[in-house]
């Protein structure tokens, strides 16, 4: 699985967050461990803080309509990019049913999406959860790509295909 090519992909969506040159007051939220921070009692107004995603001298979003516009196109475009993780061909690649899951090969992809996430502003504990929320749909998907190679469905009943 080319599974850590997935954040560069949104490296360009995620970098320009990087141009706000005040200090960020949610620093500690970017670390694997979120810190257990009390709620604050007041309501604020919206919108609060300031924006983090500059693109030159505009923001990003002046709503959360608009914010919410901006998800759905990054969500489109990583639809694809899971097209590019290539799970089917890699499965091709793999001789036995014990090979298609490697579990270390598993864990240097959530320790590298980890490692790779702050360098895009992105909290390790998403890129985590993310990664292991593909390999763990993954590898199923694989098991029954891999299984399915010599089996026809025919009535809804599995039939072994001579090779």
């Amino acid at each position: 699985m080319k599974l850590q090519y997935f954040l560069v992909g949104l490296a360009p969506f995620l970098h320009s967050s990087l141009a706000n040159s005040k200090p960020d007051f949610a620093t500690a939220c970017y670390g694997e461990v979120l810190p257990n921070l009390p709620a604050p009692p007041e309501n604020r107004t919206i919108p609060w803080g300031s924006p983090r995603i500059v693109n030159g001298s505009t923001t990003c979003c002046s709503s959360l309509d608009e914010v919410r516009t901006g998800i759905d196109v990054v969500d489109a475009q990583l639809l694809k990019l899971l097209l590019y993780a290539k799970l089917r061909e890699a499965t091709r690649f793999k001789s036995t049913h014990d090979t298609v899951d490697v579990p270390s090969r598993d864990q240097q992809v959530i320790d590298n999406a980890m490692a790779n996430a702050t360098a895009f502003h992105l909290p390790q504990t998403i890129a985590k959860a993310v990664f292991t929320a593909i390999i763990n749909t993954s590898v199923p998907f694989e098991l029954c790509v891999f299984d399915s190679f010599h089996y026809d469905m025919e009535g809804g009943k599995c039939k072994r295909k001579i090779l």
